[in-house]
C-alpha cells in the first residue's frame, strides 16, 4: 500500500467575526489548503508553503497548541493509498487571496456556514476542533478574546 503525508491549515481571519478560508478544488469538494510534505521539509514549513502557493497568503500566524492528524484511504491508479494529513491552525491578517491553478474558487465563511460548506466528514471534525480550540484560547492583552468576536446564534435573532 502506498502512503502519502501532507500538511495543511485551518486558516482564519479575525474581523468582526471569525471567518474560515475554504478552497474549492477542481474535483468539486471544499476543503482547507494542504499539500505534500517535501523531503527535508518540516510540517510547519509545508503549511506555510502550501498556504502561500494555494492562496498567495504569506502573513500567517501559526497558533500554538493545535495539531490535528487525520487519515483516510483513496485509490490512485488502482492502488490503495493511505493518506495522512496534519492540520495546524493559522491566523491570516488579510482576506486577499490569489488562487493557484489547483482551485476553482475560495470563500471566507463564519463557523456555521463553513461547517455546512465543507465536503468531507474529517474536514468538518477538524473545523469543529479548531473552532473549539479558538474559543478556549486566551489572546494577548493587545487583542480581545476570540469569544468577544463570536456572535451566539440567539443574539442574531
Amino acid at each position: 500500500m502506498l502512503q502519502e503525508v501532507s500538511a495543511g491549515a485551518v486558516v482564519f481571519y479575525l474581523g468582526n467575526e471569525v471567518e474560515y478560508l475554504l478552497l474549492h478544488y477542481e474535483a468539486g469538494h471544499w476543503d482547507f489548503p494542504k499539500g505534500a510534505i517535501e523531503p527535508g521539509e518540516s510540517e510547519l514549513d509545508t503549511v506555510r508553503r502550501e498556504v502561500w502557493e494555494e492562496t498567495g497568503i504569506k502573513d500567517l500566524e501559526i497558533i500554538p497548541g493545535f495539531r490535528k492528524k487525520i487519515q483516510y484511504f483513496y485509490r490512485k491508479s488502482r492502488q490503495l493509498v493511505r493518506k495522512t494529513v496534519i492540520f495546524y491552525l493559522a491566523r491570516s491578517f488579510t482576506k486577499d487571496v490569489t488562487l493557484s491553478y489547483e482551485h476553482v474558487g475560495y470563500i471566507w465563511l463564519g463557523y456555521e456556514d463553513a461547517l455546512r460548506r465543507l465536503t468531507f466528514k474529517t474536514a468538518k471534525e477538524t473545523l469543529r476542533e479548531a473552532h473549539e480550540f479558538l474559543l478556549r484560547k486566551t489572546w494577548p492583552p493587545s487583542q480581545s478574546r476570540l469569544q468577544d468576536h463570536v456572535v451566539e446564534e440567539d443574539e442574531r435573532k
